[in-house]
């Protein structure tokens, strides 16, 4: 995912939801509707998910130093995590307990034509940022279906984006069959049990969110198409014959770390085996631009050593 991609996305989101937000509270102040309430808190937690990842993208482009030599690039995880924990607790939690107080003390809806106004709008703005989320997501995602692009994307921006947008579509209308119903019935229970499927939608999506950045946390290694790039351009059939076995992680979304255990001639020169890691290593790049940092070490293939494996001491996570 390009940077200049997943910011058009995010500023696209921030600008809907905070007009989108500012509306609902007025239709919440108008008509006392716990739906506009909700929907007005899940649209400025929105807004502060979407100020939060512009923070760790613009954190994320601190150069290296001797305290973090390979950069602050995970700075952008961070952030998408905090990003499902506002989503849980401010967004979801907020709306459940609005929801089971309405659904206990309901009062009917005054003045129905500005939570269903709103609500429209809110529908159009939503649809509008969602769909520039979904064309800037197509540059990138390629054939894979989206819920593959939600798990493997290691650019934490453009899925948040789209879940939430995505949620918030779904809580727009869950919103509009709550205050529809209420107004048909005349009960305001229906507003109550709008919202409080709302907060569910809403802790369903912060989980499946909090779930993948913490996993991009924890460190993901490279996408099978990836693996296959680099380990096709480390061999050059000469002097590196094979990759025996390779280890990588991102370091951001744009980063990857490569090391790398090759298979070199066994009456090679010094001179020659070093000769042969630097051009490894810059066929390596050009296969794999985001391959910035590359450690390749060189020894003799063994076939008695690859059939044993990988031995576990050497090996993270390995026992």
């Amino acid at each position: 995912m390009s940077a200049s991609g997943g910011t058009r996305a995010i500023v696209a989101a921030l600008s809907a939801n905070l007009a989108i937000a500012a509306s609902k509270f007025v239709a919440f102040a108008f008509s006392g509707s716990s739906s506009m309430l909700a929907e007005g808190v899940h649209s400025l937690a929105d807004s502060g998910n979407q100020a939060l990842l512009l923070i760790g993208g613009k954190k994320a482009k601190r150069a290296a130093n001797e305290e973090h030599p390979f950069g602050y690039g995970r700075e952008r995880y961070v952030y998408a995590f905090l990003v499902s924990i506002v989503l849980f607790s401010v967004g979801g939690m907020f709306a459940l307990y609005e929801g089971y107080e309405k659904v206990r003390h309901p009062h009917t809806i005054d003045r129905w034509y500005w939570p269903v106004g709103v609500l429209i709008f809110a529908l159009v703005a939503e649809g509008t940022s969602f769909r520039t989320a979904v064309k800037e997501s197509n540059h990138t995602r390629g054939s894979m279906s989206w819920v593959e692009y939600i798990r493997r994307a290691k650019a934490p921006e453009l899925p948040v984006v789209l879940l939430e947008d995505f949620g918030a579509l779904i809580g727009l209308v869950l919103a509009l069959l709550g205050v529809g119903l209420s107004l048909a019935t005349d009960s305001g229970v229906w507003d109550g049990v709008g919202t409080l499927c709302i907060g569910a939608l809403l802790i369903c999506i912060a989980l499946v969110l909090a779930a993948e950045t913490k996993s991009l946390l924890v460190g993901e290694g490279a996408n099978p198409e990836s693996l296959a790039r680099i380990r096709a351009a480390a061999v050059d059939g000469d002097t590196v014959t094979a990759v025996i076995h390779m280890r990588t992680l991102h370091l951001g979304p744009e980063e990857l770390l490569v090391a790398a255990k090759v298979a070199v001639r066994h009456d090679d020169t010094a001179a020659e085996v070093a000769r042969a890691i630097d051009a490894a290593e810059e066929r390596i790049r050009a296969a794999e631009p985001f391959a910035r940092v590359i450690y390749l070490e060189p020894d003799i293939y063994s076939e008695a050593a690859a059939a044993a494996g990988p031995d576990p001491d050497q090996t993270p996570g390995g026992r």
